[in-house]
């Protein structure tokens, strides 16, 4: 190994990645990255970040193939490397950090011994050894009680726990390399800066190379010395972070800048108060809800939500955004308190609830990949809601499969496709889809845009709002992003703690804050500024102070898991 902390670490030269049909996914890639190095990676969906970020380990996913070029890796070609030599290499000296770590943790084992298991195999620790590692490296990533933290299960960490759990997983086997692929995308934006700082003072602290993998510019210019722009599988720009941020020669970097930066829109004037109250599309009473080691998840939570409206729901990593959904959909029971429809009372479990009820309130989840069923069709996934409350012959079954997926401005020849074959903006239409299927009043979107690149993010908003006009649904919009929420919102409840601290107009909620709480979540919107991670270390605290976030209980029911739920829930088989 060179002695040289500047030497060359990993060389991508010509790389040309074609997949089944000849479909080109990388094409005359080209770049270097030094020891102690962290190169950005940006580009819309499909542009191929992924792909390149997987093929610097040696690996093409299946269907795939390398037409020309080589990734060396300290001198050695990784992709003509024997079976056996590139394992010891992967997890040793070339780590992977996932964008989800909730679908890249085993459910079955705890988290401490997944971080123990990379110990004893890279680096021939003994169990006891290892434990004391792994307490270590929890230690060092600020992770609660590192002692009895490594004892979770990953279903029982909040999100930014079990990233951060990921991060010490990968760099337990002290790698030279890190390839991270979204780590940040799926965390509320105070969860975010504290996982983004884990992640700059690891690399700082271990010298380690890195290829940061994001949509998302301004996260990207925190870390990142270098940026490389990519654009369907083409390399379009190159350069220090600062010359292309001052100075993008591309068109397409330029788009990407102006996507950034695109200002909220302009709140709607208020409507006038009508002279008698109107009937809401979905009122929250008093409701308290939890779990059996955290009975009060939700406490006393009121909501109103208007017919025809956007109801953002914002807060940090567990504070029961996600638990409010499970509650209004009758995926969890709740304690005290109601969720009114149509101005009657819902029973607190689906399976109290009528098909008419079900029928009328949706959700839209956050990761496609894992709400979609990958071995059936588009057209299957569709048309199993059209059929269960609907009915219909075959062909008119197909016919509103058609409607549906012009409705989501996806090509009606998608219906044969299966979800693995589409774009991640793609997914997302088919989730969209699939809820419009069952006609519903209500549609709780959880996280929609989070996995998106802001190209995709606008296409996906301006969807939503055409039909709502069209449809006349109601949304209840849960995101981390306060810039989504600003261009989609009408009114808004922030959550701290299972507790409603603020709620009402957009415009009044943000621009008048009464609360520190919301002046923290406001000022930790990442900048497009090289320095604003530099700044932002008084935030920890401030954030410590309030009491931001916390984890799921340490005994999870059934409900924890939404997509097992859901399908009983609508009655749509996942």
């Amino acid at each position: 190994m060179p002695n040289n902390p500047h030497a060359e670490l990993l060389a991508v030269k010509n790389l040309r990645i074609e997949a089944a049909g000849g479909v080109m996914l990388l094409d005359s890639i080209d770049f270097r990255l030094n020891r102690g190095e962290v190169l950005g990676l940006i580009g819309g969906s499909g542009a191929g970040k992924s792909t390149l970020g997987l093929a610097t380990m040696g690996h093409v996913r299946p269907g795939c193939s390398v037409r020309a070029g080589e990734v060396l890796f300290n001198g050695e070609s990784l992709f003509t490397l024997p079976a056996g030599r590139l394992r010891r290499i992967r997890g040793a000296r070339i780590a992977y950090i996932a964008q989800s770590p909730a679908a890249s943790f085993n459910p079955c084992h705890t988290l401490e011994k997944q971080v123990m298991e990379v110990l004893t195999l890279h680096q021939g620790l003994s169990a006891k050894e290892a434990r004391n590692r792994a307490i270590g490296l929890f230690e060092e990533l600020d992770l609660p009680d590192p002692e009895l933290f490594g004892r979770k299960y990953p279903h029982q960490a909040s999100g930014g726990q079990l990233q951060r759990a990921m991060i010490a997983m990968a760099i337990a086997g002290g790698p030279e390399l890190l390839i991270l692929d979204e780590p940040t995308t799926a965390l509320d934006v105070t969860t975010q800066l504290d996982v983004l700082t884990a992640i700059r003072d690891t690399l700082k602290r271990h010298g380690t190379a890195a290829l940061y993998i994001s949509h998302d510019l301004a996260v990207v210019v925190q870390l990142a010395r270098r940026i490389l722009v990519l654009n369907q599988g083409k390399m379009v720009e190159t350069g220090a972070t600062s010359d292309v941020l001052a100075h993008p020669g591309a068109a397409y970097t330029q788009r990407l800048l102006q996507a950034f930066s695109q200002p909220p829109a302009a709140p709607a004037p208020a409507a006038a108060v009508p002279a008698a109250p109107v009937q809401p599309a979905l009122a929250v009473n008093h409701l308290t809800a939890g779990y059996r080691k955290m009975p009060e998840t939700l406490k006393d939570i009121s909501l109103r939500l208007e017919r025809g409206k956007t109801l953002a729901v914002v807060g940090t990593s567990g504070s029961g955004k996600s638990t409010l959904a499970r509650a209004i959909c009758g995926l969890m029971h709740f304690d005290s308190g109601s969720v009114e429809f149509r101005g009657r009372p819902l029973a607190d479990f689906h399976l109290k609830r009528s098909r008419e009820e079900l029928r009328s309130i949706q959700m839209i989840y956050q990761q496609p990949d894992t709400a979609l069923n990958p071995e059936q069709t588009v057209g299957a996934i569709l048309g199993r809601v059209v059929s269960l409350y609907f009915g219909g012959t075959r062909d008119a079954v197909r016919a509103r499969v058609g409607e549906l997926l012009r409705m989501v401005e996806l090509p009606e020849v998608f219906a044969g496709r299966k979800p693995w074959q589409l774009s991640g903006g793609q997914k997302q239409r088919v989730g969209i889809a699939r809820a419009l299927a069952a006609k519903p009043d209500v549609i709780i979107c959880d996280e929609v845009t989070s996995a998106l690149d802001p190209g995709i993010v606008q296409e996906i908003l301006a969807l939503l709002k055409q039909v709502q006009k069209s449809t006349g649904a109601s949304y209840i919009f849960i995101s981390h992003d306060i810039g989504v929420v600003r261009r989609i919102a009408d009114d808004v409840a922030v959550i701290r703690e299972g507790r409603v601290i603020a709620n009402g107009p957009l415009d009044n909620v943000f621009r008048h804050s009464v609360h520190p709480y919301i002046d923290l979540l406001l000022a930790s919107v990442p900048e497009l500024r090289t320095d604003w991670l530099a700044g932002q270390a008084h935030r920890h605290a401030s954030l410590s102070a309030l009491g931001g976030g916390g984890a799921l209980p340490l005994q999870c029911p059934t409900t924890c898991n939404p997509h097992a739920e859901t399908s009983q829930a609508h009655g749509v088989s996942q």
